[in-house]
């Protein structure tokens, strides 16, 4: 299933390079399924993965997902450390045809229903009084705008396991927290929303970013409430329905120790667009 029924799509005069460098000790891993690869709805133009583990270069098994998203899994990691090095150079495209298809209706569906870390069906009564009046994209402007008032960025600020409702109640949390919050609002309200864990230019400080992608106008659009990073420079890496579906590294067996980790994206051709928070952006 995939967003394959897109009918064309505009070049831009933005090209990116992204990448990543992160490193984790590993004492009895069995597997390791990692999320760093652009998204293969992208122009790629280059692209070199190195990845090590217990001090061997392996290679890892790409499987396809859903709207384009790459994972790698990585067998038998054992114990050491699990080394990755990523980098990509991206032409950034703009989708300009409309969406149809099975594969829509069913996305329509599925994004609407809550999930574990985006509870809207909680927030439904929250969300009809915070929202009464507002359809379309003007109750994606006010949910997106509605969050960014409402919470503060602070890292470290929320834990791995919050989902919208912690969220709120903190009024505070990472990118991740406020895209969680925008879908949740959003599907309470019957509008389809999803997280998008994305490559973003301009972003600071730099790391891995999550946004929201709502289902307005006959397409996807993004919506970040966090106001950190200007949606037309960024690059879709996994698209799900929260960051349960999006996460960067997810083990079986054994355990995990952080060490270090770099992200890097920045435009090599093109300016960083001006963000005008009220426009409609659409993501490759």
């Amino acid at each position: 299933m995939t967003d394959l029924a897109i009918v064309d799509a505009a070049p831009t005069p933005l090209r990116a390079r992204v990448g990543t460098k992160f490193a984790y000790g590993t004492t009895g891993v069995h597997e390791a399924l990692l999320s760093f690869a652009v998204s293969s709805a992208h122009d790629i133009l280059e692209e070199e993965i190195l990845i090590h583990a217990g001090g061997r270069r392996v290679d890892a098994v790409e499987l396809a997902g859903n709207h384009g998203t790459r994972l790698h899994l990585v067998e038998q990691v054992g114990d050491g450390w699990l080394e990755v090095t990523y980098s990509a150079l991206v032409d950034i495209t703009r989708p300009t045809g409309g969406q149809v298809g099975q594969e829509i209706d069913f996305d329509r569906w599925v994004f609407t229903r809550p999930s574990r870390y985006a509870e809207s069906d909680r927030l439904a009564p929250m969300a009809a009084r915070l929202f009464p009046n507002q359809s379309g994209r003007r109750r994606v402007e006010a949910v997106t705008e509605w969050v960014n008032a409402h919470m503060a960025y602070i890292s470290g600020a929320s834990r791995g396991t919050d989902g919208a409702v912690d969220s709120i109640l903190q009024a505070s949390g990472v990118c991740r927290d406020f895209a969680h919050v925008v879908v949740a609002l959003l599907r309470a309200l019957g509008t389809p929303a999803r997280l998008v864990s994305v490559y973003a230019p301009g972003l600071q400080p730099m790391d891995f970013h999550a946004v929201a992608e709502a289902w307005v106008e006959g397409a996807w659009h993004i919506a970040d409430a966090t106001h950190l990073a200007p949606r037309e420079g960024m690059v879709r890496i996994a698209t799900g329905r929260d960051a349960a579906d999006t996460a960067f590294l997810t083990t079986r067996g054994g355990r995990m120790v952080f060490n270090r980790q770099m992200v890097t994206a920045a435009l090599v051709e093109g300016a960083l667009p001006t963000e005008d928070p009220s426009a409609l952006v659409r993501l490759a």
